[in-house]
């Protein structure tokens, strides 16, 4: 067996310690299963309010306690803690990086009664990239691999190509950058570059300069050895367009040859249908029948007429323009006139949280709403729906999709980001199809597939080869993490 690599893994969040996206997701799955192959691969977060010592079993580490970080010209102290994320195969390291004046907040990014990002999220993670790096340096751990995700973390490969480029515990340590979504860059204004400790030359085009303020997602991707994206697709649109790169495609396209798409998975001990505790019945993709005891069930819960000839179509989305949302508010009154049922799980925009709470209270016999979250209840919409419903803008992965394929519940998407990986369309493939899919993105499209998809349900021997297909296709993270690891065998072989 080849000689085990040692990797630190670094984001802003990690279920079950802090989340608000499916970054947390990734950053508690890819690590589990990088350490069931075998490698020393270890995760440092920030130590947010949310981060409970005595729930997660969180211990001091005596000679990482207040360690001095400078931004700019004032000292803050930063101390290290630990715990472990624990499956049953594996434990993987978790150390976090605390300051009480930085982080013990109401909310990770936003502050809840402005809706606005905290006004110094400048310091909050410029504290935390630096602090990484010292924490490495105290630690004396040396990791071949360091791999960053999203703008959080992108300052730290700036850092390591500059200020500590001559640090010998770094020397032949690779990093990667992952972008999990372009549409958030940390960009602040010059005035907090001083705070980077980058040296001046950094403040430049081929730096992390952005139109006069500094941006740390272009850090990550000026400096990284390698940058992937959560999907092929996704990579190759970042580049393409305005639109997906956010102001960036020509920096994506100028590092395209060091990009890779790489699909991200799902944790398929929590997202299988066969084993899943909280759905009223488990099936596979042999005992099929256990869909429609679901299928009551969701119905009961949402006090719907039950009918096995009806459709139901499920959503479980943050409720935003990403998502698609415009286009079924377009469309909502002409759903209506059709034979479907609807139950729609998430919050986000106001105007969509109420568009669905009256539709729910005028189409009583056809419409349910749950504004929130409610774990559950997402579970029970994979396992009960027909049909899920992602019309995305743009969907860099996209989870939803993959839980629904895996749960016999065809996706109708549009095509983009990881929508177009892993959903094939029915029509178009029948004997390979899983679901229905849209090209462009508009209202009109987003209902003919839904037409197609309503009219497909009729053919039951076809619908229910469709459902097996879309049951047996293997999303887990296993395949995709044999993808990352031979990204960084390859790293750590260039000079």
């Amino acid at each position: 067996m080849a000689k085990p690599m040692s990797i630190l893994f670094v984001s802003s969040e990690v279920v079950p310690f802090a989340k608000t996206g499916g970054l947390a997701d990734v950053s508690a799955a890819l690590p589990q299963v990088v350490r069931e192959l075998g490698h020393d691969i270890r995760i440092i977060m920030p130590k947010f309010a949310a981060v409970s010592d005595r729930k997660f079993k969180i211990h001091d580490i005596k000679r990482l306690t207040d360690m001095p970080i400078q931004l700019g010209d004032r000292t803050f102290l930063g101390s290290v803690k630990s715990s472990f994320l624990t499956n049953i195969k594996t434990k993987v390291q978790v150390y976090f990086l605390s300051n009480e004046q930085l982080y013990c907040r109401s909310d990770l990014y936003v502050d809840p009664k402005t809706k606005e990002a905290w006004p110094d999220n400048d310091d909050r993670f410029i504290f935390f990239c630096r602090g990484v790096i010292e924490t490495l340096i105290l630690l004396g751990w040396k990791p071949d691999i360091i791999h960053l995700n999203d703008w959080q973390s992108g300052l730290i490969a700036a850092l390591l190509k500059t200020e500590y480029a001559n640090e010998p515990l770094f020397k032949n340590t690779k990093v990667v950058f992952t972008v999990h979504n372009a549409a958030y860059q940390g960009v602040f204004p010059k005035t907090s570059f001083v705070k980077t400790g980058l040296p001046d030359k950094a403040f430049k085009l081929e730096g992390i300069e952005f139109h006069g303020d500094i941006n740390l997602l272009k850090a990550g991707l000026m400096y990284a050895d390698a940058i992937t994206t959560v999907s092929p697709t996704y990579a190759k649109e970042v580049r393409s367009t305005k639109e997906y790169g956010y102001g960036l495609e020509g920096v994506f396209k100028k590092k395209a040859r060091k990009t890779y798409g790489i699909l991200n998975g799902m944790d398929v001990s929590i997202w299988n249908p066969e084993i899943d505790k909280v759905i009223p019945k488990t099936y596979s993709a042999e005992t099929l029948e256990g869909k429609l005891e679901n299928k009551k069930a969701l119905c009961d819960h949402f006090k719907l007429p039950y009918d096995p000839r009806v459709p139901v179509i499920g959503i479980v989305s943050r409720l935003a323009d990403q998502k698609g949302f415009d286009l079924i508010q377009e469309k909502l009154e002409d759903l209506m006139k059709m034979d479907l049922q609807l139950v729609v799980l998430g919050s986000g925009e106001k105007k969509y949280e109420d568009l669905f709470t009256k539709a729910a209270k005028k189409y009583k016999k056809k419409v349910g709403a749950h504004i929130g979250f409610d774990e559950e209840l997402a579970h029970l919409i994979e396992a009960g729906a027909d049909m899920f419903l992602m019309p995305s803008k743009y969907e860099p992965c996209g989870l939803n999709q993959m839980y629904s394929l895996r749960y016999g519940t065809l996706p109708i998407v549009r095509s983009t980001g990881g929508l177009a990986d892993t959903v094939e369309d029915l029509d178009a493939k029948p004997k390979s199809g899983t679901g229905f899919v849209f090209e462009k993105y508009n209202a009109k499209q987003m209902l003919d597939t839904i037409k197609r998809a309503l009219s497909a349900f009729g053919d039951e021997k076809m619908w229910q080869a469709a459902m097996k297909r879309a049951m047996m296709k293997d999303n887990s993270w296993d395949a995709s993490a044999q993808k990352y690891i031979e990204l960084y065998k390859n790293l750590l072989k260039k000079k």
